[in-house]
C-alpha cells in the first residue's frame, strides 16, 4: 500500500512538470490528473483539491491572503474583507486565505472556482513574544465553513518554534485524514534571527515544509536565485512565494516576484502588496498577469536589487 501511494504521488504531482510550467508557455492539460489514478486511496481528496489550486493552463497559482486581521487588527486596506472578496469576480485567482470568522460571514460571495483556504493558526502583535502562533480553528470547523484547504503559520528561529512545529504536525495529520491539503506558511522570525531573508534560512524553510509533509509551502523570496532555485528543486511540495509587507515601489516588487517565479516557484501568495496598494484592482491584475501570462523559457539573470527584498520590521503579521 505504501508503495502504491508513493507511485501515485510521483504520477500525480511530478515536480519537474510543475517547475517547467512555472518557467514556460501554458500547456493544454492540467498537471494533476486525478481521473487516471488506479484504485481508491485515502489521499485522493487531497490531490483533487490541491489540483484545483493550480491554473490548468499556466500550471501556477495566485492566492490572495486576507487573514492578517487576527495579528494586525485594523490593518489599513483590510477594513472591509467582504469588499476585497469582490475583486475575485471574473479574475483568474485560484485561492483566498481567510480566518474562520470572515469565512463564515463572506463565504457565500466567493466564486465557486476559487478555493477557500481557512487559516487554522493565529497570534496577535500584542503578545510576548509577538511571533508566536497557536491553533485557533479546528479542521472540523474549517470543513463546516466550506474549506477546500487549510493553512498553518510557522515562525522558526525562536523559543516557541517547537510548539508551532508540534501544532503543525497534529493539524496536518487531522487535515489529511479529512482529505484537505495543507498550506504551510513558514518564515524565519524571532529572537535568534538576524536577517529574515538570509538565503540559507529561506532554503531551510522550503525544506522544512517538504519534510513535514506540507502539500504547499509558502515562503518569502530571499533575493538569491541560485539557492532559492536549488531549494525549490529539492522540495517535494510546490512552493508559493509570499509577498511580505507592502512595498512603496510596486514595480520593483513585481520584478522580485518575477525572479522568484523564474527560479521555479509555483505561484504567488500576496496580500498586503495588493490590498494596501493605492489601486488594489490594478495591483491584483498585474500579479495575475505576471503569474499566468505565457512566457518563453528564460536564462538565469542577475539577482534582483537587494533593496527589492530587504527585510522590513514585521515581526507580528503573516509572511504574505
Amino acid at each position: 500500500m505504501v508503495g502504491q501511494v508513493k507511485n501515485m504521488i510521483r504520477n500525480v504531482m511530478p515536480r519537474t512538470r510543475l517547475r517547467q510550467a512555472a518557467r514556460s508557455a501554458p500547456v493544454p492539460a492540467r498537471f494533476f490528473d486525478f481521473h487516471t489514478m488506479l484504485g481508491e486511496t485515502p489521499m485522493t481528496g487531497i490531490y483533487r483539491r490541491l489540483g484545483r489550486l493550480f491554473d490548468p493552463s499556466s500550471g501556477r497559482a495566485v492566492v490572495l491572503p486576507l487573514d492578517h486581521g487576527v495579528g494586525e487588527g485594523m490593518l489599513p486596506g483590510l477594513e472591509a474583507v467582504g469588499a476585497l472578496l469582490g475583486m475575485l469576480d471574473g479574475r483568474n485567482v485560484q485561492g483566498v486565505v481567510l480566518n474562520k470568522g470572515p469565512a463564515r460571514a463572506h463565504g457565500a460571495v466567493i466564486p465557486l472556482d476559487v478555493s477557500v483556504v481557512v487559516q487554522l493558526s493565529g497570534g496577535t502583535k500584542h503578545a510576548l513574544p509577538p511571533y508566536g502562533r497557536t491553533v485557533v480553528c479546528s479542521v472540523g470547523e474549517a470543513l463546516r465553513l466550506g474549506a477546500d484547504a487549510v493553512s498553518m503559520h510557522i515562525n522558526v528561529g525562536n523559543d516557541l518554534e517547537d510548539r508551532m512545529l508540534a501544532d503543525f504536525g497534529a493539524m496536518a495529520d487531522e487535515a489529511h485524514q479529512a482529505g484537505l491539503p495543507v498550506l504551510a506558511i513558514i518564515a524565519p522570525r524571532g529572537g535568534h534571527i538576524v536577517n529574515e531573508l538570509d538565503p540559507s534560512l529561506i532554503s531551510h524553510c522550503i525544506r522544512l515544509g517538504s519534510e513535514l509533509g506540507a502539500d504547499l509551502t509558502g515562503v518569502p523570496y530571499s533575493g538569491d536565485p541560485e539557492s532559492f532555485a536549488e531549494a525549490v528543486e529539492s522540495s517535494d511540495a510546490p512552493v508559493l512565494v509570499t509577498g511580505g509587507p507592502g512595498r512603496g515601489d510596486y514595480t520593483r516588487f513585481l520584478s522580485a516576484m518575477e525572479e522568484a517565479l523564474r527560479c521555479g516557484a509555483a505561484g504567488l501568495c500576496v496580500g498586503r502588496n495588493i490590498f494596501q496598494n493605492t489601486d488594489p484592482l490594478e495591483a491584483l491584475d498585474q500579479i495575475i498577469e505576471l503569474v499566468h501570462a505565457p512566457r518563453a523559457p528564460e536564462a538565469a539573470e542577475a539577482p534582483a536589487d537587494p533593496e527589492d527584498v530587504e527585510a522590513q520590521p514585521d515581526e507580528q503579521g503573516p509572511a504574505d
